[in-house]
């Protein structure tokens, strides 16, 4: 009995180590030279392996496409399962301030590692450089036509990533699923015409982006760019926004709060009190509100504050002004892009035709589906790796729980 996983990524290799068992021959195989390249470079080479362990109800807010998918498959394995399976192979983890979880060697290598020793152990075979044409059912299984010749099986496992383009699905045509146009998502916003990114490097810890016209907002660390504005919040904005930027061809206003915690009213406030206090300071060199120095000298210009402006003598117009760079600072977007090397797609297979408990095919029983190729995506933070880690799971082993039984 063989079960065939395509896809070397994270969740093929999770699928083909949990489909392997007595008497079943498990092939894996990858269409490029490479494996586990996503892994390799996820987390800037260290691998954000999953996030730090919540309730799945709040875990599953953090994809914006899959949410109630993937609250029935957590329910089989999820973040505490993540930390078991690594930590039980030697791989400890270690969880980080902002919850992101790395295995504490901080490389990807040790997560690679692990995952080809276990399928090694297991008697996978991997077949690297070897795509998929089709896959055809025949009599009680499939025929897959690979770039080597046609391989008869008994269960096909498709965990073949995320691609920007719809004809990259074509080796599926013959199942006739359907699928979701695949759009980009994680990506930093491009402000080709605003003069704040001559500040990049910049950045600031606590910050609220919003689209305008839209009730999409998302709070986090915020960075400018040589492009535009990136960081956490940008980029979880970006994924929860994917299918409205997409409409607006990525053209759109973007509003920026510096300070999360902040109202409007309270920077008027503390900004009377602060001038009260110290009336003879000069506003230019006396950042407020924990604002980096480059920052507050760009607001001063933007509010046109002189750098000779006191805050005792500071008018009311220009301390509005500078209100309004501190609480709703607009940029505007014209274009995307790809966040690091981490190209993440909302699109794939759809998801009412997979069974979320098991992966499996509504259409065509003996096929699964794990990982990106399906319409479910998350935010930045381990999330992502975390769906592939389950989903993974679920397909390798109903595939060969089948089998067995």
């Amino acid at each position: 009995m063989i079960i065939a996983v395509i896809g070397g990524g994270a969740a093929g290799f999770f699928a083909a180590i949990h489909a392997s068992g007595p008497g079943i021959q498990v092939l894996l195989f990858e269409k490029s030279p490479k494996l586990l390249s996503k892994v390799k470079i996820s987390g800037g080479g260290r691998c954000n392996v999953t996030h730090r362990p919540m309730e799945n109800s709040k875990l599953v807010k953090n994809y914006p496409r899959g949410e109630k998918f993937l609250k029935k498959a957590f329910q089989h394995f999820s973040i505490p399962d993540t930390f078991s399976w690594f930590e039980s192979r030697g791989v400890p983890l270690k969880i980080e301030e902002d919850g992101r979880v790395f295995p504490k060697s901080n490389t990807s290598q040790t997560i690679v590692t692990c995952l080809e020793e276990e399928a090694k152990k297991l008697g996978v075979q991997v077949k690297v450089s070897n795509g998929i044409k089709s896959i055809k059912q025949k009599d009680q299984g499939y025929v897959l036509d690979t770039d080597s010749g046609e391989v008869v099986v008994s269960k096909v496992i498709v965990a073949s990533g995320g691609h920007p383009n719809l004809s990259a699905y074509d080796y599926l045509k013959y199942l006739n699923h359907n699928l979701i146009k695949p759009i980009p998502s994680l990506f930093t916003f491009n402000t080709p015409q605003e003069p704040i990114r001559e500040l990049m490097g910049v950045s600031m810890g606590d910050a609220v982006v919003k689209l305008e016209g839209t009730k999409l907002s998302y709070r986090g660390p915020i960075l400018i760019t040589h492009w535009g504005i990136s960081g956490p919040a940008v980029l979880k904005l970006s994924a929860f926004g994917a299918d409205w930027l997409y409409e607006q061809q990525y053209k759109a206003r973007a509003i920026i709060q510096w300070n999360a915690d902040l109202s409007e009213q309270a920077y008027t406030e503390q900004l009377s009190n602060y001038a009260q206090l110290h009336p003879n300071r000069k506003v230019y060199s006396h950042p407020l509100f924990g604002v980096p120095a480059r920052l507050w000298e760009h607001f001063c210009i933007q509010a046109e504050i002189s750098e000779a402006q006191l805050f005792g003598q500071l008018p009311k117009k220009l301390q509005n002004k500078l209100v309004q760079c501190l609480f709703c600072y607009p940029v505007v977007m014209q274009g995307k892009t790809t966040f690091k090397e981490e190209f993440v797609t909302a699109g794939g297979l759809a998801l009412e035709d997979i069974n979320p408990e098991t992966m499996e095919s509504r259409l065509h029983p003996g096929v699964y589906f794990a990982g990106e190729v399906l319409n479910l995506d998350g935010i930045t933070g381990g999330f992502n790796f975390q769906a592939a880690w389950t989903t993974g799971y679920l397909a390798g082993k109903s595939a060969r729980m089948s089998l067995d039984g």
